[in-house]
């Protein structure tokens, strides 16, 4: 499971007109992200030697997740102070050492199986994104109650760490999706809102912070389907 950032972003006043240009940003942002995730992970993939080295090296691949968290940090505490290239730069700095992390995947899994996952999920994030974009409902009664599902995520993800139950792996599966299609919507909606505020002046580092949080969505929607319905080669 990848990480996780605050979703807490702070923003400045806006003037009207700028709704659109914001989302653009947005969802252009997180798509490349994801662009360069899985262009990160195909390379790696391709050096099975590489991917153990990152595997089985304790430092190496504790020293990633490190990294990974700090960016996040960085990005969601520091985003009014933080360039528009700064931010940029840390964006794609954690969308390449996701891919590095994730090449395991690469090579545990089919092609075929995690083609067919992701173009499932891309429909799911689609349809939830635009569900939360557009309803009348708010969804702000449902953020407190999918923090607490992210943390018991969290946790459980540690305990099956050192604790290897396929009964515990099924369950946090389930549990991941429901909690993931659910911060899809609530971030989309919660974005959206930003948005309709129209951030006056140079809005480029909170709409990166902003497609973190969805790519964040995005990945771990994906990774929690790939455990239902993928396939993996056989050794």
């Amino acid at each position: 499971m990848t990480t996780y950032n605050d979703r807490r972003i702070p923003f400045p006043s806006a003037v009207a007109g700028q709704t659109s240009a914001f989302l653009n940003a947005v969802y252009g942002w997180m798509c490349f992200g994801l662009i360069v995730t899985a262009g990160t992970a195909w390379y790696t993939a391709s050096s099975p030697t590489l991917v153990r080295t990152i595997l089985t090296n304790g430092p190496v691949f504790w020293g990633l997740a490190c990294v990974q968290l700090a960016i996040v940090f960085v990005l969601s505490a520091r985003v009014q102070q933080l360039s528009s290239t700064t931010a940029a730069i840390l964006f794609i700095g954690y969308s390449a050492l996701t891919g590095l992390s994730l090449s395991f995947m690469v090579l545990a899994y089919t092609g075929e199986s995690i083609a067919t996952t992701f173009l499932v999920s891309g429909g799911a994030f689609a349809a939830l994104a635009i569900y939360g974009t557009t309803t009348q409902r708010s969804l702000s009664g449902l953020g407190q109650f999918l923090f607490m599902g992210l943390i018991g995520v969290v946790l459980a993800s540690i305990v099956g760490i050192f604790w290897h139950s396929s009964a515990l792996q099924f369950v946090l599966s389930f549990v991941g999706v429901i909690v993931f299609a659910g911060l899809t919507a609530y971030d989309a909606q919660r974005l959206a809102g930003m948005a309709r505020e129209a951030p006056s002046g140079d809005a480029s580092s909170y709409a990166i912070v902003g497609a973190l949080a969805l790519y964040l969505d995005f990945m771990n929607l994906f990774l929690f389907l790939l455990r239902f319905t993928g396939n993996r080669r056989q050794q």
